[in-house]
């Protein structure tokens, strides 16, 4: 009755009231989600930082036991590469925690630079007295205390640039010709990535090329047109190295050559299928004992499947599926479409990796050597991962405040 009556006595009053409180509702309701929004951000920076460290961790217990009695005999002392791996988790954590407080935004200033750079490094390999060479590949500088293979900062560098000319020129993208600069960049990388020579890596920033075009808008009759050269690129580059046919020829059939070209996937299967279920034990491996060759580096999932079995392999796997699903969601979350693509691109670097690692230490393309991102021996690759997920924790930062609302950003 009481309401009623100040209803007809001061309408005007009552609208004002419940326009005030419709109003300081929805700014609770604002409040509550952008509090939320940066409560789940939060908790995805924390989950990824934790997993990647975790897996740093993870690979320097790793690569000592994979390598412990092959530096015995090699350099008189079982920590040589553990020492180097804990200096590259740590160096690589540091990392991860600086690129984290940079705004993702200021890097576009440095595109050309990062691709500058990383040509002219790739160039310096092949320079005697400055590239090292290994088993007959120059992939390597030599910079006197640390060896720095540059073909790992070329591929987060040509994430770099097509992120941010994609996303200048998504309203073009249509258009093959607007698609060029990103093509050029990406073959200059892989023609010079092919000459140290390193098929593994060249493939993979093959295909994380044609995954930015994807993802920034090109259309499927574009990749009609990149598809026929990129698949007639693979046969005719095996065809033109001896050693590439005798290792198509060895994944074919590794038993005609056991103790040579097969020998080394042998091993690797020998490996996985002696962990059975739950492994032989943490530091029990035997293939470590020279008998599978790069076991600490290219071929550690091997010893990783040996010493805990599938439960153990599988493990892993999935955490790395965890990983690559955190990425997408800030990907997905990202306040601006430089962002998404800057993040999808470096979850495309990870994602082909590891499953090119995966499909070549148990026998399912051609062997090849592709480290095992945050796991395999390699100080270079460790700080450059870890940077390039500091970044992507960046981009979750900024997208604070956005209420998780953004859906189509790219």
């Amino acid at each position: 009755m009481i309401n009623k009556k100040i209803n007809k006595k001061n309408p005007i009053k009552l609208n004002i009231n419940n326009y005030l409180n419709k109003k300081k509702e929805n700014k609770l309701k604002n409040n509550f989600s952008i509090k939320n929004a940066t409560l789940n951000v939060n908790k995805i920076n924390l989950l990824v930082f934790l997993i990647v460290l975790g897996l740093g961790i993870f690979g320097c217990i790793m690569v000592y036991s994979a390598s412990s009695y092959v530096a015995s005999y090699r350099y008189d002392n079982p920590y040589f590469y553990l020492t180097k791996q804990i200096i590259g988790v740590a160096l690589g954590t540091i990392a991860m925690i600086v690129f984290s407080k940079i705004n993702y935004e200021k890097l576009k200033k440095f595109k050309w630079v990062a691709v500058i750079v990383s040509a002219l490094l790739l160039c310096l390999v092949f320079i005697p007295g400055i590239g090292v060479e290994n088993y007959g590949a120059k992939r390597w500088i030599n910079l006197g205390f640390f060896t720095l293979q540059p073909s790992e900062f070329a591929k987060f560098a040509f994430v770099l640039f097509s992120a941010d000319y994609l996303s200048k020129n998504y309203e073009n993208v249509g258009k093959f010709k607007t698609l060029l600069p990103v093509l050029a960049v990406g073959i200059m990388f892989c023609c010079l990535i092919i000459l140290e020579p390193n098929m593994s890596i060249t493939m993979c920033m093959g295909l994380v090329m044609l995954f930015m075009l994807f993802v920034g808008g090109a259309r499927m009759k574009h990749f009609a047109i990149l598809g026929v050269p990129a698949m007639a690129a693979v046969p005719v580059l095996i065809l033109i190295e001896p050693y590439r046919i005798q290792r198509f020829m060895a994944f074919l059939n590794p038993w005609a050559n056991p103790q040579g070209e097969g020998f080394q996937l042998i091993q690797s299967l020998y490996s996985l299928g002696s962990g059975g279920l739950f492994g032989v034990g943490l530091f029990n491996s035997r293939q470590k004992y020279m008998f599978l060759p790069f076991s600490e580096s290219d071929f550690i999932f091997s010893i990783i499947g040996e010493e805990l079995g599938f439960f153990g392999a599988g493990v892993v796997v999935l955490v790395f599926a965890a990983l690559i699903f955190l990425l997408i969601k800030i990907a997905k979350n990202a306040k601006d479409r430089f962002g998404a693509l800057l993040v999808l691109g470096v979850s495309s670097v990870i994602a082909i990796q590891v499953i090119i690692n995966l499909c070549v230490v148990s026998g399912m393309i051609p062997p090849t050597g592709l480290p095992l991102p945050f796991i395999s021996a390699g100080s270079t690759s460790l700080i450059v991962f870890m940077s390039a997920i500091g970044i992507c924790l960046n981009v979750a930062k900024q997208s604070q405040g956005q209420d998780y609302k953004i859906k189509n950003t790219f």
